[in-house]
């Protein structure tokens, strides 16, 4: 299930959301996620569903990829569908046992499940379509401007990039310690979810000394090739605007208006 999870990997496939300029991807997606939260009825959803179905097939991204990173998480999904549907007041439809659901508890559970689905297939994108070194130099280049009150542009980049690119490989070094650990006779699947949890605890150490020895390791690999962060550095491709990259802003920025409108009128 871990290898299941999508959220940091990068997808290699030439499309024309390859191409983008990393910038215009990242403040794209800022505008989608913002968009998300300020959907106030199930209808706006439709303009969300219609620029996230078409950037997912403009993306070559094959679709079921795509939901796969959904699995990992449907127990969240399940988990905020049900708090959802039991916990809002209004007029009680059905009941079960001591829970009601409500007319209001439907459309409330449904609005929040759709959320975080779009929510997490929306900006896995982001990753899937944009290479680490891309994703570095495009939120470098938006911080620029801070480094006047201070701020490690460079450093920052970095950081984040490192960080969001350990997350499959931190998944897959756990994958390899529970199976390792199955092998020797640990039960990972069977109980509650508490006894679940409980199981899961001898996980921390092996992971948390492999994930010291990992990042030890890119440190001297930088070193070693005399990486030097901040000032002076050069790249071997500097960022450049092109059409296509306006004209995605252009229908990024319409949607973004159109669910502002929708929210506010």
């Amino acid at each position: 299930m871990l290898r299941d999870i999508t959220i940091g990997q990068y997808y290699p496939v030439d499309s024309s959301i390859h191409k983008l300029d990393p910038r215009v991807k990242i403040l794209a997606t800022l505008c989608y996620i913002i968009s998300l939260f300020l959907v106030k009825h199930l209808v706006d959803y439709v303009y969300i569903l219609f620029f996230l179905g078409g950037t997912i097939l403009l993306s070559k991204v094959p679709f079921k990829y795509m939901m796969k990173g959904l699995k990992p998480l449907f127990l969240i999904i399940i988990l905020t569908f049900s708090i959802n549907i039991f916990m809002t007041k209004g007029e009680v439809l059905y009941q079960i046992g001591p829970l009601d659901i409500t007319r209001e508890g439907i459309r409330q559970a449904v609005f929040m499940a759709t959320r975080l689905i779009l929510l997490i297939v929306g900006t896995s994108l982001l990753t899937l379509t944009t290479s680490p070194i891309q994703l570095t130099d495009g939120i470098e280049k938006l911080l620029n401007p801070f480094r006047k009150i201070g701020v490690p542009a460079h450093e920052l980049a970095m950081m984040m990039t490192i960080a969001l690119r350990f997350i499959p490989t931190l998944l897959e070094e756990t994958d390899k310690i529970m199976k390792a650990q199955m092998a020797r006779g640990a039960d990972f699947e069977s109980g509650n979810i508490l006894k679940r949890a409980k199981s899961l605890v001898p996980l921390l150490v092996p992971l948390f000394i492999s994930a010291f020895r990992r990042a030890d390791e890119l440190a001297m690999a930088m070193e070693a090739r005399c990486y030097r962060g901040g000032e002076n550095r050069t790249r071997m491709k500097e960022l450049s605007l092109h059409k296509r990259d306006f004209i995605a802003a252009i229908i990024t920025f319409v949607v973004f208006i159109a669910v502002l409108v929708n929210r506010f009128i």
